[in-house]
């Protein structure tokens, strides 16, 4: 699936090369695969995790936000990343 991050001031990340993204929700976290249901959630500052296709995990510490999954690409926008 493919996975974009944006902040107010910059695209972060867009990659196609995603399996896996876990997120820190502000009702607990949770776990994208490919081909989710189409879904909108908030997000809590917290550590995201995200796994390509090669298993290979990267992690980002996130600032709150939002996290829409559409049509197999999952977007976070978020007030801030470091990672």
């Amino acid at each position: 699936m493919k996975l974009e991050i944006v902040t107010p001031t910059e695209l972060v990340l867009s990659t196609e090369d995603v399996s896996y993204v876990h997120a820190p929700g502000t009702e607990g976290d949770f776990g994208i695969l490919d081909n989710h249901a189409p879904m909108v959630a908030t997000l809590k500052d917290g550590p995201l995790t995200v796994t390509d296709s090669k298993n290979k995990e990267t992690k980002y510490q996130i600032e709150q936000g939002f996290l829409q999954v559409s049509q197999n690409v999952v977007t976070i926008l978020a007030e801030g990343v470091r990672g």
